[in-house]
């Protein structure tokens, strides 16, 4: 078995077909005279052009600060949006309502009055038009 290995490494990569080489590796077009090996480092072509993000000349300190601005720019949209959020004061006087509500029904209540009555005035206080 260690016979047959040695043979297939052997083989040059167009021999052994497609699946033999890694997956990974693809090899692209190059234009017409260009030289093989003028490839440089993925680190050398991010010194020669940094990402620039407007807070310093320097690349490191210009991620840096980016980066602390960021978090404090979300922290503070996240802080005090939340505070912002709930000390707003009461929508449509809904939570009024609901007190008033609940007064008006005690105070029914220890009069012995029904919760609900057909008429929302007393009819007796309104000033009506005379019969004719």
């Amino acid at each position: 078995m260690a016979a047959l290995w040695r043979a297939l490494r052997a083989l040059p990569a167009g021999a052994r077909g497609r699946s033999a080489g890694s997956p990974g590796a693809v090899a692209l077009p190059r234009p017409l005279g260009a030289d093989a090996h003028d490839e440089e480092p993925m680190l050398v072509a991010q010194r020669k052009n940094p990402d620039f993000h407007g807070f310093s000349a320097d690349p490191e300190a210009d991620v840096l600060n980016m980066r602390a601005v960021f978090l404090a720019g979300i922290s503070v949209a996240i802080v005090l949006g939340s505070v912002f959020v709930y000390y707003l004061p009461d929508y449509g006087l809904q939570q009024w309502a609901r007190r008033e509500a609940e007064i008006q029904v005690r105070d029914r209540e220890r009069k012995g009055l029904p919760l609900l009555t057909s008429n929302y005035y007393d009819p007796k206080r309104l000033p009506l038009p005379p019969p004719e």
